[in-house]
């Protein structure tokens, strides 16, 4: 069942009681998109918070012809424009998938509505976040201090999967780099 494969992703977290897990196991739905299929477009509120049980998907800014990749979600991962979503606030970039997806979705009154109610969710919500968070400020300074061949190594030691999973154009717009660039260094850099 497909609610079982997020029960471990929260619990990672937060040990919610049988009552809690279950309140909020009823309000995550399945849902599917098809490949390059945008999920949420730039100018849009971020309804959802989602949970990836197969596929890829990637957040991107658009900026006339150019695109800046920011962020990639696949199986077992949360997606979501996070901050258009809790601040129910337009979104500033798209969310897309890259090959077709099946995910849980959460609405953002149920889990507003589920924060009211337990603490504990809440601090699920509130941990996830600062996680992430987190996770955006090591690549935002990674971006600032790294050269093109230190960006694909750390991407290689941290996420050697996504070479096989995710078009190399995606990975090089992630890293800031030409792909002309990325091409050479996966001829050329060994881990």
């Amino acid at each position: 069942m497909d609610i079982d494969k997020l029960r471990p992703a929260i619990y990672a977290v937060v040990d919610l009681p049988p009552q809690q897990w279950e309140e909020m196991a009823a309000c995550w739905e399945p849902v599917q998109f098809k490949r390059k299929e945008v999920i949420t477009a730039a100018g849009e509120v971020e309804r959802y918070a989602y949970f990836v049980l197969e596929g890829v998907q990637r957040a991107f800014f658009l900026e006339g012809d150019k695109d800046a990749t920011l962020v990639f979600n696949y199986t077992g991962s949360f997606s979501g424009v996070i901050d258009s979503f809790f601040l129910q606030q337009p979104s500033r970039y798209y969310l897309e998938t890259l090959t077709a997806c099946r995910c849980l979705r959460l609405s953002f009154a149920d889990l507003t509505r589920l924060m009211d109610k337990y603490p504990l969710i809440e601090r699920w919500v509130r941990i996830g976040t600062t996680a992430a968070l987190s996770g955006v400020m090591e690549r935002h300074i990674e971006m600032l201090t790294s050269n093109a061949e230190q960006k694909f190594r750390k991407l290689l030691t941290r996420s050697p999967h996504v070479l096989q999973i995710i078009p190399h154009k995606y990975l090089a717009s992630y890293l800031g780099i030409d792909p002309a660039t990325f091409s050479k260094l996966m001829g050329s850099v060994r881990l």
